[in-house]
């Protein structure tokens, strides 16, 4: 294993403080670092000793010998489960990386209805209400080619039941919807078994679109309202928890065990083949390299290496940590040559930023001329992440693919949603505008569709008749 690098900052919020020195002997589950504001507790993932401390990680050197025993999390006796949750270190491990223990401190059952905005949500009543509290687990696995979530739901069914109870026990919440995409039979097959005696659990099925499992996505798929770009689920009376978040806090409360390990796919060029790799339960801190070495290593020759999904995901380098929120690792096919020809971006708040898409234009030779967003690309302040105004959900492009051809644009790069790539497509091409997909380089190494024209209905049946 060698040297484990374990960041200081894997959450949303401010970076943790080290409360550990060089040359310390540590163990799993030994805490490392704290929260200097909103934050969650670091842990040690391995037996070895710290042997250096720098502004943004420790980094330890790896005993040979690692064996399977945790330190156990210290909280008092008579500690509460949110307190377990707080002092386990449990993020958003779906990708977003907020606070657990922070997200779940509130009661829904005395949690009122947020103010519905009646511009996107022009068929519900003025007077419209949620008539409980909610908690809403993302299971849709939101992201293509992944299969960590549909896996862990296959193979640890009572566990994940269990943190769902304990989320809902925390929150005071009354009733619990699981919302997975249709084509996930196995893991419904194995739902249904674990919920016939569950009557506050139900599932509710998802089309196999991008980005079903967006946070708002999940909401008014589940209960009928489309949030604003403001507001958290919480106006919706529900709090969306990450199937592997939810295992994690089972695991804080009936084990006391910290969040030091994390459950991913590695797929792509590799010599172990295109196939989902998964892993579980991978230290915290071991490199990305590490984990393509554990799937057969690269196929020679590849284009890059992406952490994290194909839509969100960044470029990474093989000597780059696992972190609390990497929830895969993608080696890519070489990207097309476009020799210089002129470039329009379609940045979408549902993919990759501005960053992210020139760089995907600059690794195809391509010369960015023009740059559009998303007519629903939400930024709600300067410099804050664009928001979707409804996710999946979009209209046309019309306009952006006017103004591309007007800045002699030969090809579009887009990363948008399942929907606003169909959009895109609906007139793109007829103005003779060449389009790649952000995602391209990833679908066309693992054997997935490219998103271009919409086959999917948004509609789905919620029976289940297999």
């Amino acid at each position: 294993m060698g040297k484990v690098q374990i960041l200081l900052r894997q959450h949303v919020g401010a970076p943790c403080a080290p409360c550990v020195e060089v040359g310390a002997d540590v163990k799993k589950g030994t805490l490392i670092a704290t929260p200097t504001g909103l934050g969650a507790n670091i842990y040690a993932s391995v037996y070895g000793k710290v042997t250096e401390i720098t502004d943004d990680r420790i980094i330890i050197e790896a005993a040979d010998e690692q064996p399977d025993e945790f330190v156990p999390i210290d909280v008092p006796e008579d500690a509460s489960k949110l307190d377990m949750v707080k002092a386990a270190g449990v993020v958003g491990m779906g990708g977003a990386g907020f606070p657990t223990g922070v997200k779940l401190n509130i009661n829904l059952a005395e949690t009122p209805m947020g103010e519905i905005n009646p511009e996107i949500n022009p068929e519900l009543p003025k007077d419209f209400s949620i008539d409980c509290g909610y908690i809403l687990i993302n299971a849709a696995e939101c992201e293509p080619g992944l299969e960590h979530n549909t896996q862990q739901i296959e193979t640890q069914t009572d566990k994940v039941i269990r943190g769902i109870k304990y989320c809902m026990e925390i929150t005071h919440a009354e009733k619990t919807i699981i919302a997975i995409k249709k084509k996930h039979h196995k893991a419904i097959k194995a739902l249904q078994k674990a919920l016939e005696k569950e009557s506050a659990i139900t599932m509710h099925l998802l089309p196999d679109i991008y980005p079903m499992g967006e946070e708002r996505a999940v909401v008014r798929e589940c209960l009928g309202v489309n949030l604003d770009t403001t507001q958290l689920p919480s106006a919706a009376r529900a709090v969306v928890v990450n199937v592997e978040t939810a295992c994690r806090v089972a695991e804080a409360i009936d084990e006391k065990r910290p969040c030091i390990s994390k459950n991913m796919t590695v797929r792509g060029k590799l010599n172990g083949g295109n196939e989902a790799h998964v892993f579980m339960d991978v230290p915290i801190g071991v490199s990305v390299g590490e984990m393509i070495e554990k799937a057969g290593g690269i196929e020679e020759p590849y284009g890059e290496i992406i952490m994290g999904g194909a839509f969100t995901g960044k470029s990474t380098e093989l000597d780059a940590p696992i972190t609390k929120t990497t929830g895969a690792i993608l080696v890519t096919v070489e990207f097309p040559d476009l020799h210089g020809a002129n470039v329009g971006i379609l940045v979408c708040a549902c993919g990759g930023s501005e960053e992210r898409m020139r760089e995907i234009a600059k690794k195809m030779n391509g010369n960015v001329v023009s740059m559009c967003r998303c007519k629903q690309a939400i930024e709600n302040k300067p410099g804050a992440p664009l928001k979707c105004l409804r996710p999946g959900n979009c209209p046309g492009q019309v306009k952006n693919n006017l103004q591309f051809k007007k800045d002699k644009c030969e090809y579009i790069i887009i990363g948008n949603c399942s929907d606003c790539s169909n959009t895109v497509m609906a007139s793109g091409p007829k103005m003779g505008l060449k389009v790649f997909h952000q995602t391209d380089h990833v679908m066309r190494t693992v054997g997935h569709p490219l998103y271009r024209t919409l086959r999917v209905s948004k509609q789905v049946s919620q029976d289940i008749d297999f």
